[in-house]
């Protein structure tokens, strides 16, 4: 654990004006720690090449000592709260790998969980109600497996994977891009206090920093950089989910898309990923797969696809026969009129009476727990191990 000395430095150092991320790092390469920078003289820091802004940055360092007091008092606050730095063997050593890590790291939940296997989901604020099945079936799925869910506590597909996460009892981590004191959306604050008791709550930005539009693709780099991979689920042409997933790419973790219909504008972003190189992902082992070449070199142990159990129904998805009757009637419905043969989209949605979006939702979930298998031409058919009602 760090002196509090040292921790008033780190803390001074990223208060700073126009002390970010590529400055710091800046910083780094010239000098062991933030007091031997802070505490050399300008002509030293000039001899060493740094930038003009980043020499003078140590001016300011009496005029931030309210904000470094209040971040200690935040941290005190709780014994939930942690403030961790770069030099510290608690920081998330995925992070520490990208080329801008973040100096500090204020942390509400538990440390440990930052150090866990991680999948990011991200996506569309707008999205469809296909969309939002599928952010929490997927999320419920591959959560109930061991990994970690991480989103940005966004409105939409973020806050449908983090409680897809909660719901089958596993871990979930919400970045944020205001101070850890400023919960953002208002409308997910009881969410954030959901996230932290079953994981963390994470931000680089210190206490009292506000909504800023310009910090959300700051923001970004984080989610994928704690992630071994990031899956998009509906995200227009301009959404930041977009720039999360590029920026897993630059960070050389994987990026996945979910395609979507080509009539629905926020799954457009998801096509143009796919076309620049992200992995075209449709069931939860997908995503399990393409991330195990990545999860062996980072020696991180990724937990197997299946089985998988939903804290709220505790319906098995194993390989074995489980009863129709744990699912709900319109699952039913849909498997009672699927029948035994294969069959047409359009004509089970004929059969069942549902609107194209829910119906693919609902097949995907019935897909992950393993009730329907896909067939070629774009027709589903009953799993073989799967008894019907």
């Amino acid at each position: 654990m760090a002196t509090e000395q040292t921790l008033r430095d780190w803390l001074t150092l990223v208060r700073l004006p126009g002390i970010g991320p590529s400055a710091a790092a800046e910083i780094r390469r010239h000098y062991d720690s933030p007091a031997a920078f802070l505490d050399a003289s300008e002509a030293h820091r000039q001899r060493k090449g740094i930038r003009p802004p980043i020499v003078q940055a140590p001016r300011g360092r009496e005029s931030v000592q309210a904000g470094v007091e209040a971040d200690l008092a935040w941290q005190a606050d709780a014994d939930d709260r942690h403030i961790v730095t770069l030099d510290q063997p608690n920081y998330p050593a995925s992070l520490a790998r990208i080329a801008d890590p973040p100096p500090v790291l204020f942390v509400r939940g538990d440390l440990a969980a930052l150090a866990t296997p991680q999948l990011a989901i991200v996506g569309s604020r707008h999205a469809t109600p296909g969309g939002l099945h599928s952010a929490g079936d997927f999320a419920a799925h591959l959560a109930a497996t061991g990994l970690t869910i991480t989103s940005g506590l966004a409105l939409g597909i973020d806050a449908e994977a983090h409680q897809g996460a909660l719901a089958a009892g596993g871990q979930t981590i919400a970045v944020m891009a205001t101070g850890p004191d400023r919960l953002y959306p208002r409308e997910n604050q009881a969410l954030a206090h959901e996230i932290a008791a079953a994981g963390a709550v994470v931000t680089e930005m210190p206490t009292g920093t506000p909504v800023v539009r310009g910090l959300f693709p700051r923001r970004n780099r984080l989610i994928s950089g704690l992630s071994l991979g990031v899956l998009v689920i509906e995200a227009g042409l301009k959404s930041g989910a977009l720039s999360t997933a590029y920026a897993a790419l630059e960070q050389g973790r994987e990026a996945l898309a979910l395609p979507g219909s080509i009539h629905n504008p926020v799954a457009r972003g998801c096509h143009r990923l796919i076309r620049n190189g992200a992995r075209l992902v449709e069931t939860a082992d997908h995503v399990v797969e393409e991330l195990r070449s990545l999860a062996d070199a980072l020696t991180l142990e990724l937990p197997d696809a299946g089985p998988a159990v939903g804290a709220a129904n505790a319906t098995s998805t194993d390989t074995g026969d489980a009863p129709a009757e744990a699912l709900d009637a319109d699952y039913q419905k849909v498997l009672k009129e699927m029948g035994h043969d294969p069959i047409s989209f359009d004509r089970l949605a004929e059969r069942v009476g549902l609107t194209a979006d829910i119906l693919s939702s609902m097949l995907l979930s019935l897909e992950l727990k393993g009730y329907v298998t896909p067939c070629n031409g774009g027709r589903y058919m009953r799993a073989d191990n799967r008894t019907g009602g």
